[in-house]
């Protein structure tokens, strides 16, 4: 064989490789072996270690637990309009452990953002003997995500956030007299934030674990999470608009006649519900702070006074349905009337008339009131207002609401019969008059006023509240010729013609109390209370309104005070809900005989 044959036949042998079933078991005692070594600290933490990271734990910071701020229910108005809503917002502290080197830089790129004191920033980020260090509350997510961009951006650690629900109030003081405020702590102190706190609050949830004392979480400790549930809002039957022009309606009539305060209730007669609640003076409910504690509640549910001669409606329409006297009856009505030492007079001077008692009605005589207040008996008299819902509550659902003041009869002297009947001698808040009026234009029957529609759940359902509760006070005939004899009033020779609207037919009163003196000393220098009730149209009710100013500065009477401001409310709400004219004719009711 030559050299060339052998050289061929080795480059043609095969190389011998391992066995497959070598390689196999290698890998997989590989494998075993790194599980074992995971296997093996696992073991260590869960079972020997336990113990060391437990004590670990309670050597530094034991168990934190952080609460998860429940969603707190919106307030809004009988069309979703939003009244009071929670928007996002951010919570800034500090670690002053980790910012105290650095505080006025810090404090610097802060202040510079929100407003709060350089000087107090400083402070806080130099805390000693803490880690944790309040900044500022409810900072918009914008001016927090541009804080702590800037911050991470100059290196500067130490500050971080958290959530930090902000409560506002988009109409500002459009229905805050109802709506209320939160405090700092985010729970209700006035109005409906107040009176529906359980409700809008929610529940608030919490997450439990444990951190070393660097704020590092121990890893398997021990932690919980309870998720928090948010409230329920609130839907009112007030209406955003009928309430922003009443409320400017009602200013501009305080400040006419000089008055020290005003209230105005618009109400749906066949519901009772309350479309409109104005306040004045007022106040923006997101800064409660900056208004006068008597301005930041509702006076329309809070004050009482004594309602003057809107109270001769009810006091006729009792007379007509006990039988003692019908809108024709004949009255005579002297110059002056005497009760023992006391003298009753009328607001205009004249010697004896003859008048009818829708005569009474239209020229709002004291006189002719108590003269045919004779015939029903005093227990009777208050059986009926208390039917009406003088003297008691009417559960609207806000805080501090008044009952008022009925005397019972067995405390009546012997001129009270006369001066309750035209309105002296008792006191009302102006929704309680507002319900008693109402019940007149819905047939004699009272409905409980109401202020909310229903409650809206997280998901925007709506679940409506109960139909409130009714009760009938007079016969449909008495309160029918009631309010013909106060369409009487809203005439050409009644004591409200600038509360007449041009197409409508519009029953009305006017009223005008004498004031108590609240520094003691009966009425002298207490002034007036002027007021006019009354609703349209009067032969289909669709809307009662009510009108009081208190102390006003000029001679005015509660036609000329409160007839324009009934007129231009009113009409905005005829036309807002579109309710047409009857085109019926009012009736001609003879005035004297």
């Amino acid at each position: 064989m030559t050299h060339r044959s052998r050289n061929r036949s080795r480059s043609r042998r095969r190389v011998r490789m391992g066995r497959p079933t070598f390689r196999l078991r290698a890998g997989l005692l590989l494998m075993v072996f790194v599980f074992s070594l995971f296997a093996g600290r696992l073991v260590q933490i869960q079972g020997i270690d336990a113990h060391a990271y437990s004590e670990l734990s309670d050597k530094y910071e034991g168990a934190t637990e952080v609460t998860l701020t429940a969603s707190r229910g919106a307030v809004v108005d009988r069309d979703g309009a939003p009244l009071a809503q929670t928007v996002d917002a951010e919570l800034l502290f500090a670690d002053p452990t980790r910012t105290s080197a650095k505080a006025p830089q810090i404090a610097k790129i802060i202040a510079d953002r929100i407003d709060v004191s350089y000087l107090t920033l400083v402070k806080a980020l130099r805390k000693p003997g803490t880690q944790y260090s309040y900044l500022a509350r409810r900072v918009m997510p914008k001016d927090a995500d541009a804080i702590m961009a800037e911050l991470e951006a100059k290196d500067l650690a130490g500050v971080y956030t958290e959530r930090d629900p902000l409560r506002t109030y988009p109409a500002g003081d459009i229905a805050s007299n109802l709506v209320g405020f939160v405090g700092s702590d985010g729970h209700g102190l006035a109005g409906i934030e107040l009176a529906m706190e359980q409700m809008l609050k929610g529940k608030d949830g919490h997450a439990t674990y444990v951190t070393d004392a660097q704020g590092t979480r121990i890893p398997l400790a021990d932690s919980s999470v309870v998720e928090p549930k948010p409230g329920k809002g609130v839907a009112l039957t007030i209406d955003e608009d009928l309430q922003f022009y009443a409320q400017r309606r009602l200013r501009q009539a305080v400040d006419d006649t000089g008055s020290i305060s005003g209230a105005v209730v618009v109400m749906d007669p066949r519901t009772s519900q309350v479309l409109a609640l104005a306040d004045y003076p007022s106040f923006d409910a997101n800064k409660p702070g900056k208004a006068p504690k008597a301005d930041r509640g509702s006076r329309a549910v809070q004050d009482v006074y004594e309602p003057g001669s809107v109270q001769k409606v009810l006091t006729t329409a009792a007379l007509i349905d006990a039988g003692k006297v019908t809108s024709r009856t004949k009255v005579s009505v002297p110059g002056l009337l005497r009760r023992g030492p006391d003298t009753i007079k009328d607001w205009w001077p004249h010697e004896t008339l003859h008048m009818t008692l829708a005569g009474v009605i239209a020229r709002s005589s004291n006189i002719g009131t108590a003269v045919a207040a004779e015939q029903i008996e005093p227990e009777d008299l208050y059986d009926y207002l208390r039917a009406f819902g003088l003297g008691q509550r009417t559960d609207l659902g806000l805080a501090g609401e008044t009952k008022g003041l009925l005397p019972p009869p067995e405390s009546w002297q012997p001129i009270s019969r006369d001066t309750i009947a035209f309105g002296q001698g008792l006191s009302v808040n102006a929704v309680q008059m507002t319900a008693a009026v109402s019940a007149i234009a819905n047939g004699g029957e009272y409905v409980r006023p109401s202020l909310v529609k229903g409650y809206v759940g997280a998901g925007g359902e709506v679940e409506p509240a109960g139909p409130a509760k009714s009760r009938r006070v007079v016969s449909k005939n008495a309160a029918d010729q009631v309010t013909e004899m106060m369409e009487m009033v809203t005439a050409d020779n009644g004591t409200a013609p600038s509360a007449a609207i041009d197409g409508y037919r519009v029953a009305g009163k006017t009223g005008t109390a004498q004031r108590v003196n609240p520094d003691g000393g009966g009425y002298e220098g207490g002034g007036y209370t002027l007021s006019f009730a009354g609703f349209a149209p009067a032969d289909d009710p669709r809307v009662v309104t009510y009108i009081v100013l208190q102390k006003p500065s000029t001679s005015d009477g509660g036609g000329t005070a409160g007839g324009p401001v009934f007129h231009d409310i009113t009409s905005y709400a005829l036309q807002k809900y579109g309710v047409p004219p009857t085109g019926s004719r009012s009736p001609e009711l003879p005035l004297g005989y």
